[in-house]
């Protein structure tokens, strides 16, 4: 039996034909067109979805469920997506019932994050543990827990939102309206505005040279590469980031106390320059220090997690 997994983006939207093992059979993407009506583009999903089986070879009964991820707050239990903040018309949408137009199967909603949570938990970094957190660097901090197997989004399907757990009080403002947010300083849009602060104040740092001095051109890489340069400026940013970081984990670490904890996203693949300081940092200020401790490792799935995790939600 196999399953269908679309990751809805507000760029493109993906689609996945999944096997039980959490292994993708055939994914096929197109653009979304974020701010036409929803109902064009549920019709635009449920077409790609039919595209992809009939590409796979397989037909339709060979599919048990469509599983759905999408940022916002879905609903599964009403079969909605109540809000998504990367989709211009999508409030109260009827997702199940309008992608039911065009295919009769069993579709199940989930957040993105989430979905990204499950694939990790099914088939990347966390396979075999019961319970295990991911935490996605991006442009916020986006998280999913996995408890038993399943994931937790709390009563109204909202949690988690550990990127606005308060790690600095009065801190960065973040766009969630509150100050010093997980998100607002450990996030890879936190990490550039850092960087950018740095470069201006010390115009004689290695970060100034490796972008022409243009602090536009400044990513999350930029910091990194100039600490392993040896530059001063762009280590202290490293280590600052880097104690950000590890102040919100060691408070994940604190509540769940997952097997594993797993970490996505750009910054992710700074690998050991990122993990080795980050894991002395919270195995010395978590709170339970005896073995064994949470593993803190970086995410395998990559761009298919959104898919194969929505796949995954119908296992």
């Amino acid at each position: 039996m196999y399953y269908i997994g679309i990751d809805l983006g507000g760029t493109n939207i993906a689609v996945g034909l999944v096997d039980e093992e959490g292994h993708i059979i055939h994914k096929d993407s197109i653009p979304t067109g974020k701010h036409r009506p929803y109902q064009d583009i549920v019709k635009d999903m449920a077409m790609l979805v039919l595209k992809v089986i009939k590409d796979a070879g397989k037909d339709i009964k060979d599919v048990k469920s469509v599983g759905i991820g999408s940022p916002g707050t879905p609903d599964n239990e009403k079969g909605i997506l109540v809000y998504a903040n990367n989709l211009t018309n999508f409030v109260n949408v009827p997702l199940r019932a309008e992608m039911q137009k065009y295919i009769d199967l069993p579709i199940i909603l989930d957040n993105d994050a989430n979905c990204a949570a499950l694939a990790e938990s099914v088939a990347g970094a966390a396979k075999g543990a019961s319970s295990s957190v991911t935490i996605t660097l991006g442009t916020g901090v986006g998280s999913g827990v996995i408890l038993n197997g399943k994931i937790y989004g709390g009563f109204n399907y909202s949690a988690p939102e550990m990127g606005h757990i308060v790690i600095e009080l009065d801190g960065e403002p973040c766009t969630c309206g509150r100050k010093g947010c997980w998100e607002a300083l450990a996030s890879a849009t936190g990490l550039i505005e850092q960087t950018k602060k740095a470069a201006q104040q010390n115009p004689d740092s290695l970060i100034n040279k490796l972008v022409n001095n243009d602090l536009s051109k400044i990513d999350a890489k930029t910091a990194f590469d100039a600490a392993k340069q040896g530059d001063k400026t762009g280590q202290e940013v490293v280590d600052k980031y880097i104690y950000y970081l590890a102040e919100g984990i060691i408070n994940v670490i604190n509540i769940f106390a997952p097997e594993v904890l797993v970490i996505g996203g750009g910054v992710s693949k700074e690998g050991e320059y990122l993990l080795k300081p980050l894991r002395e940092r919270v195995y010395k200020y978590v709170y339970f220090k005896e073995e064994p401790q949470t593993k803190i490792t970086t995410a395998k799935m990559g761009n298919d997690a959104g898919i194969v995790g929505a796949a995954m939600l119908g296992r």
